[in-house]
């Protein structure tokens, strides 16, 4: 496994704790703005995680696409990451 993947899943391991750690909190009756601040690190790190596999879609996929030449795939991937941008604003 490459080190930039090995980090991302130890990073989504992590979080995946986390979540599991509100959980816990909302079942023992924590006070609410603790729990709230730990969603809110939850939302960062994933935001973190989401950034890199991005910018490798960009580094890997995108290049590829725009270094075959192929219209038909570069206008896909645009779209793709176009409909993706969307969504996150929706």
């Amino acid at each position: 496994m490459s080190d930039a993947k090995l980090a991302k899943t130890n990073r989504l391991n992590r979080i995946a704790g986390q979540v599991r750690g509100v959980a816990k909190m909302v079942e023992d009756d924590r006070y609410c703005m603790d729990i709230l601040h730990q969603i809110q690190a939850i939302k960062s790190a994933l935001a973190k995680v989401e950034s890199q596999v991005l910018k490798d879609h960009a580094a890997c996929c995108v290049n590829e696409a725009i270094a075959s030449g192929d219209e038909a795939e570069q206008r896909q991937k645009f779209e793709e990451l176009v409909d993706l941008l969307e969504k996150r604003r929706g």
